[in-house]
């Protein structure tokens, strides 16, 4: 009895944490990803995707289904595993457990996907527009349930904005 106690204190410390640190754990429905990446940007084997706080790793799985290539970011450990396993017979993608603010980018990232939260969308827009700045292009974000704020959505999708991110001069 024990040795659960502490399991499950770990997983709940772990938890925990990332909340403190990072957005909840809200898992994406699979039906709703897949009809916003039709919708708002249709996916092709010639994207990176990159999932901010990828969580369980839904939305590489609905890339891979359009043929892109995709990158999670994760910072809680316990779902980077769960990750991990659930994409291991997808080549096209890799997850890593890391804070996503100091990821950088791949030169090759077309549009990046985030289940933020809403006090760190400003931050998260400031990211992605230094990425773009790096990289030479613009990135596309697909943004669920938040919007990003000084930029106006070029589509949407029931709660799924998307925006062109460029460098800001």
């Amino acid at each position: 009895m024990p040795i659960v106690f502490w399991i499950i204190a770990i997983i709940a410390l772990v938890f925990c944490l990332t909340v403190i640190f990072g957005a909840p754990y809200v898992p994406s429905r699979n039906e709703e990803i897949k009809k916003a990446f039709k919708n708002l940007y249709p996916l092709s084997k010639n994207d990176l995707l990159i999932d901010l706080g990828s969580g369980d790793g839904k939305v590489l799985i609905a890339a891979n289904k359009f043929g892109a290539k995709s990158i999670g970011i994760e910072l809680n450990p316990i779902l980077v595993a769960i990750s991990r396993w659930r994409t291991r017979r997808i080549k096209n993608a890799k997850i890593f457990c890391r804070d996503f603010f100091l990821y950088d980018f791949p030169s090759e990232t077309t549009v990046v996907y985030v289940f933020g939260d809403g006090r760190d969308m400003p931050r998260i827009v400031r990211h992605i527009e230094k990425q773009a700045a790096k990289i030479g292009h613009p990135i596309y974000l697909i943004s669920h349930a938040f919007k990003a704020e000084g930029y106006k959505a070029e589509k949407t999708h029931r709660a799924y904005y998307l925006y062109k991110i460029k460098e800001k001069k």
